[in-house]
């Protein structure tokens, strides 16, 4: 077996690259990497049985995903193979499904690299729509880079039936925006393991709104590092786990530059029998560093009996010049005040309950400025309720 990478990463592209504390135990070998047997800290909460084999990996990748992309005339849009220089200059696989992913993209499936051009600012939205059309195995591999100055939003959706792993690249340039909605609105049977690795340079901002709804497990990891001062990074999730599902989000900033900021809120609701969410949420702040702005906060909304809820916040602390630094979590029922309050005004029971849920999660949808997504996220959300009163 071949030894890690460890310290400095090896591109396949050419040239050493220096790494920060999310890739110390990364390689693009899966074969570094043993199978995940549950005992792991990183797969403890995750049913293995359930991924099908994605973790495991196959010769043969025989599961079939379409990629599509529309958007302004601005953004360029591309469809590239392993060879092209620009793929995976930003990260390191820091599990055996991402290095599986990046392994088995192939020609038939390639990368889609969506660039928005430097100093260009996008009025309307890109829209990247990743569907599965048939089960077994698939991998894929989206980059989206925001080059200096530019700005723009992008709608990552998936949807359909699939067994899929794949790694996304977000890379945000010297004095770019980019804000970024992943939607998992998979059908009930389909499987997901995706990994998001994001890059912000130098005074660059980067949003990012994860709503997962669909799939029978999904399984989302995201993480930032940054690479130059005045980055700055806010993620936010939403989660409704119903019957049987699993959601499983796993953030983590890496304040390895001075003078950064973040934010991480995720909010989930959980209703049904065997409905599982699991977030976890790690921030570190780096030795060495200085001004650092950081807060995680995760919210779960316990709708019914027999739902499980695993939520673990963790700040590593490695410097005393810190702005300001803390995390919180918090996992419960409705409020009977809140009820109380609604129906001793003449609001029935379950229009009573619908209201408070809907404000639960309005808060957070309503910071997405694309109008029809805002409606289509919570007419959703309101469809799930529904099936579970």
């Amino acid at each position: 077996m071949a030894s890690p990478n460890l310290g400095i990463r090896e591109h396949s592209h050419g040239g050493d690259v220096p790494i920060s504390r999310l890739d110390v135990h990364g390689s693009f070998e899966s074969a570094n990497f043993p199978v995940p047997n549950g005992r792991e800290e990183e797969w403890r909460f995750t049913p293995l049985r359930r991924l099908r084999g994605l973790h495991q990996g196959r010769e043969i990748a025989d599961g079939t995903v379409t990629v599509e992309v529309s958007g302004p005339e601005g953004a360029v849009v591309e469809r590239v193979g392993r060879d092209d220089s620009r793929l995976g200059t930003s990260f390191l696989p820091n599990d055996r499904v991402s290095a599986l992913a990046w392994e088995s993209f192939t020609d038939f499936n390639p990368a889609t690299v969506v660039t928005v051009p430097k100093d260009t600012e996008l009025d309307e939205t890109v829209f990247v729509k990743v569907t599965g059309t048939e089960h077994g195995d698939a991998y894929g591999h989206i980059l989206v880079r925001a080059e200096p100055h530019s700005s723009a939003t992008v709608v990552l959706e998936y949807a359909g039936s699939a067994v899929y792993a794949d790694n996304v690249e977000f890379v945000v340039e010297d004095g770019a925006s980019l804000t970024v909605i992943s939607l998992q609105d998979w059908d009930d049977d389909a499987v997901q393991v995706s990994h998001h690795y994001t890059t912000v340079n130098r005074d660059a901002r980067f949003r990012s709104f994860v709503v997962t709804l669909g799939g029978d497990l999904v399984r989302l990891s995201p993480s930032v590092r940054y690479k130059g001062t005045g980055g700055d990074a806010e993620l936010h999730g939403l989660y409704f786990t119903g019957e049987g599902q699993h959601h499983e989000h796993r953030s983590l900033i890496d304040h390895n530059e001075s003078n950064t900021r973040s934010r991480v809120e995720y909010k989930g609701a959980l209703s049904g029998e065997d409905a599982h969410a699991v977030w976890i949420g790690d921030v570190i702040i780096g030795e060495g560093t200085s001004g650092t702005d950081s807060y995680e906060h995760n919210r779960n909304l316990v709708l019914t009996d027999g739902t499980r809820v695993d939520s673990v916040p963790n700040l590593e602390i490695f410097t005393g010049e810190v702005e300001g630094a803390g995390h919180a979590s918090a996992s419960g029922r409705l409020d009977d005040i809140h009820l109380f309050y609604l129906q001793s005004r003449g609001v029935p029971a379950d229009e009573a309950r619908r209201l408070v849920i809907r404000g639960y999660f309005q808060e957070l949808i309503g910071r997405i400025e694309i109008p029809e997504l805002r409606d289509r996220i919570m007419d959703e959300v309101e469809e799930k309720l529904a099936l579970h009163e």
